[in-house]
């Protein structure tokens, strides 16, 4: 798509604000200078600073989309599309479950950026918004009531580390025992070829190759022994929600998983039962009938390469985000600043409900 034909160039200015802890103050002083908003998720860090970033966008009515890239994603549209249609009647539960992967876990919240919740945020926050938020998407226009939450730390402690083990994976002499292993998840893909993610977050200095990705290993953080880091992040962690109407939902967030982030629901309907995993299809079991039903995610048209992260959906959060700017029409966003706010309160007030356990009852 070329946006700039026409004089739309002009008005697409907006600011994107990516992969930044600090999000409050620079979104704040860009929607007072006019700037649109694209804010990686999550918001920011605290409640307070969430509020002040929409209530500054919205005095300067400039267009704020948060990057819930899910929201976008074929089957989450798909899995909405068929709720409205009323296949499976009225939503009574809502199972969400987002496994995080054993090896991802040890690099983004034990080792990496994630792992400390004073230089980043809670698991809660950081991994699963996105998740909180699909819930809501999906519930609609129902008022979460009350919820609860659970969760802790487990394994990845100091108490845990195996007899014998080194401080560093590339001197350990245990290391092939332990499948946390530096080697295991850095050097073996290096090995054969493939410097991307993960591996390219290792080579920071932008070295891409063995012997670079060995130093970084010897000297940098993900080397680090999974059991002598700085950790304190939460590696799994149950939410459970009461909407208006009765309706329920109960999340759960977990490290160790084999697969990643290939997300299973199942939401139970007063007509039916809808399933699905990962990229789908969406399966609607019909009580009537007795039948099961496949519907497969819309087929979405090509995209460039460099935006087909996430089955496509990354494509189009930048191509929503666009439109409404050209158009003037926030409307054309999945993710605008209310609703967007109103699932990370739900976060917050889960991570509150762990920390003081309890259950914790929103105002009305």
């Amino acid at each position: 798509m070329d946006y700039t034909k026409g004089g739309l160039k002009q008005q697409l200015c907006y600011a994107n604000l990516w992969w930044s802890v600090s999000h409050q103050a620079p979104a704040v002083a860009f929607a007072h200078k006019g700037y649109h908003i694209l804010l990686e998720k999550p918001m920011a860090v605290t409640a307070e600073d969430c509020k002040e970033i929409v209530r500054a966008c919205k005095t300067s009515n400039v267009i704020l989309s948060v990057c819930h890239v899910l929201r976008y994603h074929p089957v989450a549209l798909k899995i909405k599309e068929l709720l409205n249609a009323g296949l499976i009647g009225d939503i009574c539960h809502i199972q969400h479950l987002e496994p995080v992967g054993f090896w991802h876990f040890a690099h983004s919240f034990v080792r990496g950026n994630w792992r400390n919740e004073a230089e980043s945020s809670f698991s809660l926050l950081a991994k699963s918004c996105h998740d909180i938020d699909l819930i809501n998407f999906w519930i609609g226009n129902k008022r979460c009531l009350k919820l609860s939450s659970f969760g802790s730390l487990s394994h990845f402690t100091r108490e845990n580390k195996p007899k014998g083990a080194a401080s560093c994976c590339l001197n350990c002499s245990i290391e092939q025992t332990c499948p946390y292993s530096a080697k295991k998840i850095y050097l073996e893909q290096a090995k054969q070829g493939c410097f991307s993610w993960p591996v390219s977050v290792v080579c920071n200095s932008g070295e891409y190759d063995i012997e670079s990705l060995t130093e970084a290993l010897r000297h940098g953080p993900y080397g680090r022994c999974v059991y002598e880091c700085d950790n304190d992040v939460v590696s799994n962690q149950v939410v459970n929600m009461e909407f208006e109407g009765g309706a329920t939902a109960a999340f759960t967030m977990v490290a160790f998983t084999e697969k990643l982030g290939v997300r299973k629901t199942t939401i139970y309907g007063t007509k039916g039962e809808l399933s699905c995993q990962g990229a789908g299809p969406v399966e609607v079991f019909d009580f009537l009938q007795k039948k099961k039903n496949i519907f497969p995610p819309n087929k979405m048209p090509s995209e460039p390469r460099c935006l087909s992260g996430h089955d496509s959906s990354d494509y189009y959060l930048m191509e929503s985000f666009i439109s409404a700017i050209a158009e003037n029409n926030p409307s054309l966003i999945q993710t605008g600043a209310e609703e967007t706010l109103n699932s990370h309160l739900l976060v917050f007030e889960a991570e509150r409900s762990r920390r003081e356990d309890r259950v914790v009852f929103l105002e009305i």
